[in-house]
């Protein structure tokens, strides 16, 4: 894989991000969403753990840095438009930063279920 190939595939943003939809390998489960800039993705693909683009602090982040719970790559692909990334990983630990397994698993709706 040529990462600065992969970059320059990515379509980011108009504030250069692109978002990354974090997925648990095993389970398949949709644990959350994050953003990533050009950087971020590049430390992604390269060093086996996903790193973030934090938008309020404005920094780099790695999931589970400060509390142990870690996303471990093991899968990535960019979607058909090349506007966002699905990461598979390996979860360490909970991935919400509220505790939950996963980010989408604290306010689930009830919508109407269509048919086909």
């Amino acid at each position: 894989m040529n990462v600065d190939a992969v970059i320059r595939r990515a379509s980011f943003n108009a504030d250069g991000l692109l978002p990354a939809i974090i997925q648990e390998q095993g389970s398949r489960d949709v644990l959350m969403l994050g953003y990533m800039d050009a950087e971020a993705l590049r430390r992604t693909l390269t060093e086996g753990r996903v790193t973030f683009w934090s938008r309020s602090r404005q920094e780099y982040w790695r999931k589970g840095d400060t509390s142990g719970h870690r996303q471990y790559v093991k899968g990535a692909a960019l979607d058909c438009d090349g506007d966002t990334l699905l990461v598979q990983v390996e979860q360490i630990g909970p991935a919400c930063h509220t505790g939950a397994h996963a980010c989408f698993d604290v306010d689930p709706l009830t919508p109407v279920i269509g048919e086909p």
